[in-house]
């Protein structure tokens, strides 16, 4: 048998089981029925071979693998909405966070001027126009790692600059 014969097989017999254990591990979600398929998505990509002894350990490792990621994921989530809400500004705020943004936006202007007048308008198109490196080679017409050292050094300079902020 080839491996997707031996997989096949394998997620006709046991996609229940598997099913069972990733939602016991979660608590009933319905997250679980897309873990399961990722799992044997997984195990369909591997290009090693597959043997049917070690099939079940392959699968269960990978599910256990995923299980985590779901919850890492979802504490990361979690994490951030309560800190959005704990440091939601206010109408006093507003002012300040005015205020500070143009704080920052003139000191990155000062650390710029230390750098090469290159340097600082590919800088200035990556952060403020939002740009990737991709898209500043694109318009400028240059090489794409003459872009990406020009914006290194660049954010060199700036990084030098913010450890005397803080």
């Amino acid at each position: 048998m080839n491996n997707r014969e031996i997989i096949e097989c394998y997620y006709r017999d046991h996609q229940s089981e598997l099913l069972a254990f990733v939602s016991s591990r979660l608590g009933g979600s319905n997250e679980a029925e897309d873990i399961v398929q990722d799992v044997f998505l997984r195990i369909l990509l591997c290009s090693n071979p597959i043997m049917e002894a070690t099939l079940p350990a392959l699968a269960y490792t990978i599910a256990r693998h995923l299980v985590n990621d779901y919850y890492r994921r979802h504490t990361c989530r979690t994490d951030y909405a309560h800190q959005l809400k704990a440091h939601a500004p206010s109408e006093e705020d507003s002012a300040e966070s005015v205020l500070s943004i143009r704080e920052i936006t003139e000191f990155l202007e000062r650390g710029l001027l230390r750098v090469p007048e290159q340097c600082r308008e590919l800088y200035r198109m990556h952060v403020y126009g939002g740009m990737q490196v991709r898209e500043i080679a694109q318009q400028t017409g240059d090489n794409y790692k003459s872009v990406e050292y020009r914006l290194g050094i660049a954010r060199k300079e700036i990084r030098k600059q913010l450890k005397y902020v803080s």
